[in-house]
């Protein structure tokens, strides 16, 4: 008799093929966050297909149930995202986006794809496992307040309520056929920064006259790094970056004001509400003495990733046994955030890394940029590794 590892490598194999035209069908259809309309039903037809019940969430979000026929209360979740970025993607590529300016440069594709291979497999395996396997296809993750809290707050983590959820996440920079794991603190909250400086302009050769809103600003940007350095807690990373400033003056024009945009980072969130404080604080304060005034608005954005350490362990270990301990890899904490970050907030939840990089084939790209791409056959293991983790944690 075939093991649980030898059916669920043949049945990824099997569907293979389908897994790498329905990431492709996705890549060429991206749609942005919450406007996820032809991604749902595309996913609502594929499950329909399998007679796969389901029901939706959070607009564009679905959640499906595939219940073993064999006794058990267990319930497990599995999550993929489905939404795209707005970014222009590279052209040539025959599977390339037909929608401009909107891209899945973030592997939210090969999520989804990769979660109905899984569904796939599970399915033609329900005769052989007890418990449920709830499957989550959210909407909205790369847009605030994110999709995630969303099906959080319509229910997507109750009836049934599933005791741990899984999720994986394409990395390009581990090579295909690896995968990543990380117990504890893995990726960072994320919060945005606005802040406008007012003060009074005028001409730049008469700056008595005036209240500069740009020399203040520079006080304040440079004061407000002692946020991560001085107050933070050295061994909790934290990170505070301004990406975009304008001001709108001249060589001779002192402008009435600068805006500023950023982010704010960490992995601790008692310390991330006591920052948030502090930056409002000092922004106004050094503005205050220095004759102007600042808004400054912390928009609270996704909190950090914590994968539970003895689920994780365990899914290593299943990894391990369906990869080969040589292809499976230890994780660095990773500032970037991610709202699989509110399910790990209230559940038992395992987030880990698929290797879609290929340097020898040329795919190498981050996430978020117009050359991202990935190996295809990571499809096969993506699909296969989620059922077997499954499996196994449903003790089949």
């Amino acid at each position: 008799m075939a093991s649980t590892k030898e059916k669920v490598l043949a049945l990824a194999h099997q569907y293979f093929e389908d897994t790498v035209a329905n990431r492709r069908h996705l890549h060429q259809n991206p749609e942005l966050s919450f406007e996820e309309y032809n991604t749902s039903a595309f996913v609502k037809a594929q499950l329909d297909q399998l007679g796969i019940p389901y029901e939706v969430k959070a607009d564009t979000g679905i959640v499906a149930l595939i219940k073993g026929e064999l006794p058990s209360d267990e319930v497990i979740a599995l999550r993929g995202d489905m939404d795209a970025l707005p970014i222009q993607e590279v052209e040539g590529r025959t599977y390339g986006s037909n929608n401009p300016g909107v891209m899945h440069a973030c592997g939210h594709d090969v999520h989804t794809s990769s979660l109905l291979g899984t569904a796939k497999i599970l399915h033609s395996l329900k005769a052989e496992f007890g418990g449920t396997v709830k499957l989550i296809f959210q909407p909205g993750e790369e847009r605030l307040p994110g999709g995630a809290s969303i099906m959080i707050k319509e229910g997507a983590l109750q009836n049934p309520a599933p005791s741990a959820i899984i999720g994986q996440h394409v990395m390009p920079f581990i090579e295909v056929g690896k995968v990543g794991f990380r117990e504890g603190k893995y990726m960072a909250s994320c919060d945005e920064l606005f802040m406008t400086v007012k003060g009074r302009g005028g001409h730049g050769a008469h700056p008595h006259q005036n209240i500069d809103p740009i020399v203040i600003t520079a006080h304040i940007i440079t004061a407000l790094q002692q946020i991560a350095s001085r107050f933070a807690d050295p061994r909790t990373p934290t990170v505070l970056s301004f990406g975009k400033i304008i001001a709108n003056g001249a060589t001779n024009i002192i402008p009435d004001q600068v805006y500023l945009e950023g982010t704010f980072r960490t992995f601790d969130e008692q310390w991330r509400a006591e920052a948030h404080e502090k930056m409002v604080k000092m922004a106004v304060g050094i503005a205050e003495s220095m004759g102007a005034t600042c808004d400054f608005e912390v928009r609270k954005g996704y909190p950090f990733l914590i994968n539970e350490p003895e689920l994780t362990k365990r899914a290593r270990t299943f990894a391990e046994e369906y990869l080969g301990k040589e292809n499976v890899v230890d994780l660095d904490l990773w500032p970037a955030a991610e709202d699989f970050s509110y399910y790990s907030q209230e559940i038992n939840a395992c987030f880990y890394r698929l290797g879609t990089g290929n340097k020898a084939k040329g795919i190498t790209s981050a996430v978020h940029t117009p050359t991202f791409d990935v190996d295809e056959s990571s499809l096969e293991i993506s699909t296969g590794l989620m059922a077997y983790i499954t499996l196994c944690r449903l003790g089949y």
